[in-house]
């Protein structure tokens, strides 16, 4: 990796951070600042990343979803719900771009998947509830594409790219448990820290191809 990537890595890094402080201290007019700069820098450690352009437009398409879940609004809750779904798509397109030379082992992603869907067996139910067929529709989609993403992260053989896929899966079961069935103190936080965790990992596993 080039030096350009470690220097993104290190800014990325302090950008976490703050915006993890941000989001536990409830700091709203810093978490605006820190939470799309980390996604900038993240995307710009990526550009010299062999998976290309589906891992560029993956991230940009993440950016997007952060910028609109900046308000919580229905209609924004929904625009950024739209925009990580195509994300995820790029994230599969990026996975086979590198290849998928371990396929045995998309069980694992299988039974991560598995197991969010049992401890979140309320999330559509909630969803439901709250916007009725038109809310919990894109949901059900939202959560068999990123079940897809699991199973291929892990199928490319590359262990960091499957713990990224796996902590997508729980940093986003987190987010709708918080949104549709329970939303505690610490939901927010262990949102952020998994889903930063996630993209990083994601990132590394592909730069180190």
């Amino acid at each position: 990796m080039s030096y350009a990537v470690w220097v993104a890595a290190a800014v990325t890094a302090v950008l976490f951070a703050s915006d993890w402080w941000a989001v536990w201290h409830r700091r709203a007019d810093v978490e605006r600042l820190t939470k799309p700069a980390a996604m900038v820098a993240l995307l710009a450690g990526a550009t010299d990343s062999s998976a290309g352009r589906w891992l560029v437009l993956a991230l940009g398409l993440g950016l997007v979803g952060d910028v609109l879940l900046l308000e919580d609004t229905p209609n924004r809750f929904v625009g950024g719900l739209a925009a990580f779904l195509v994300g995820h798509l790029a994230y599969v397109a990026s996975f086979v771009a590198v290849g998928l030379d371990s396929p045995v082992l998309g069980w694992l992603g299988a039974a991560v998947l598995v197991l969010a869907l049992v401890v979140g067996r309320r999330i559509l139910p909630g969803a439901l509830a709250q916007g009725g067929p038109r809310l919990a529709v894109p949901v059900a989609v939202y959560m068999a594409v990123i079940g897809a993403m699991a199973v291929l992260g892990w199928a490319t053989g590359r262990p960091l790219v499957g713990l990224g896929a796996t902590l997508f899966v729980v940093s986003d079961t987190a987010l709708a448990m918080g949104r549709f069935v329970q939303n505690r103190r610490w939901t927010q936080i262990v949102v952020m820290v998994t889903y930063h965790l996630a993209q990083a990992l994601i990132v590394a596993g592909l730069l180190l191809t």
